[in-house]
């Protein structure tokens, strides 16, 4: 077995620590003993050299821009598969077959209504309640109506448990978005599929037999499938800790979902379009991509650069072409387009970009597409919620079978003040 050892240069004491090693990617120093072994603990501000779990759901290479489902490349999936069959994929570690698909997709139809009390919640809201704090409380109180999940006693009530609420999200989504608006609630159509419903949840009107163009169900299905998982990312960490603590299933969505409302994280993309709108012409471009630069300016321009891939995020190259393809189809806003054109240009070509692998991420390219879909910037971490809500599920599932698992409980470096004393 590989071992690395740590020589305490205080006092000259060796310790010997195991290395594992994954199927691909990087060895981990196996460090559970460390204290034990020495009396010390790491120190790693934001967890970035720190492996918190074994997990054999989602892969990222960031210096090679690879991203993987169940080994899968995110590229293949993308083109070739629908979000659902994405969903099976996660869940199930399998891709399903053409018969399993149709018994998945109708069961799905089935489970998109939600309880009627639900409504009473939306209602009880202020008419200018952002809709990510509708659904968050939407989903917490899904966990009232389904108590009995938070003691699941075998795989069919854990089946169950997740296709209820992969379900019922687009529902509670729309729902959200508009009660926001104060119009009338659409419930989902038995006859339409999992994406195109909730395209037509939030654009219908009652009694309206509203066609949604298939060119626009396939643009929001790519991008459900772009978000569904993402290995350890802050959100998912929150899920997994959560998780940890035997919490209802529901409760550690809820705490995924408010994790992801932050600007750092699932709001980048409605900030890209914000900022897009804030710029305002081709003409005042290169104003701004000076301020970028300038170390004495607080500006900086949103959706370039990752904290995990330091090449080109692939999720973004897939949107970069399906933006191509599809921009004269979706109607894409011809002015902001002009101005995210010319600041790609020049971050693919100017030294300040490439040198700190500044490339657009997929948040640069999706809040075109979500506004081509006349979706408001507000709703744009709401669709961040329903291509994840899958991947955080297989992550609490995966947690949730780990014969490892253990309540998460970082440590500190304390730096306050040493023993005091009042007399």
């Amino acid at each position: 077995m590989a071992t690395v050892t740590l020589t305490d240069n205080r006092n000259g004491n060796t310790y010997e620590f195991s290395i594992m090693h994954p199927t691909m990617g990087q060895d981990v120093i196996d460090i559970r003993d460390l204290f034990k072994q020495t009396g010390m603990f790491t120190y790693d501000p934001g967890f970035t050299s720190t492996a918190s779990c074994s997990s054999t759901i989602t892969y990222i290479d960031g210096e090679k821009g690879e991203l993987r489902y169940r080994g899968y490349p995110i590229e293949e999936l993308a083109m070739k598969k629908s979000y659902l069959e994405v969903c099976y994929l996660l869940l199930n570690g399998e891709l399903p077959s053409p018969e399993e698909l149709a018994a998945y997709d109708y069961e799905f139809r089935k489970r998109a209504y939600v309880h009627e009390g639900l409504k009473n919640l939306f209602y009880s809201f202020p008419d200018n309640a952002h809709p990510m704090a509708m659904l968050s409380s939407a989903v917490s109180a899904l966990s009232t109506f389904y108590s009995e999940h938070i003691m699941m006693r075998n795989d069919e009530d854990l089946q169950v448990m997740r296709r209820r609420l992969l379900a019922k999200v687009p529902t509670l989504a729309a729902f959200a978005y508009r009660r926001s608006l104060g119009i009338p609630f659409i419930y989902p159509d038995l006859e339409r599929s999992f994406t195109e419903n909730f395209l037509y949840m939030i654009h219908a009107y009652p009694g309206q037999d509203l066609k949604i163009p298939e060119v626009q169900v396939r643009a929001l299905d790519t991008i459900f499938t772009l978000h569904a998982d993402h290995e350890q990312n802050a959100s998912t960490t929150v899920v997994r800790s959560v998780a940890s603590t035997g919490a209802h299933p529901y409760a550690a969505i809820t705490a995924g979902i408010n994790a992801l409302w932050g600007r750092a994280h699932g709001g980048a993309n409605e900030s890209v379009i914000a900022q897009l709108e804030y710029i305002g012409s081709v003409e005042r471009v290169d104003e701004f991509i000076a301020r970028t630069k300038d170390p004495e300016d607080d500006f900086r321009l949103m959706g370039f650069g990752h904290r995990v891939y330091k090449n080109f995020d692939p999720r973004a190259k897939i949107l970069k072409k399906l933006l191509d393809e599809m921009k004269d189809e979706l109607n894409v806003d011809s002015e902001l387009l002009q101005i995210a054109e010319k600041i790609e240009a020049v971050a693919l070509s100017d030294d300040y970009f490439i040198s700190r692998k500044l490339y657009p991420n997929i948040d640069f390219y999706s809040g075109l597409i979500l506004t081509a879909l006349k979706i408001p910037k507000e709703m744009f971490t709401i669709i961040f919620v329903i291509g994840r809500t899958v991947g955080w599920l297989a992550q609490w599932l995966e947690f949730h079978a780990d014969s490892e698992k253990k309540i998460a409980r970082p440590r500190q470096r304390y730096i306050g003040p040493e023993t005091r004393s009042l007399t």
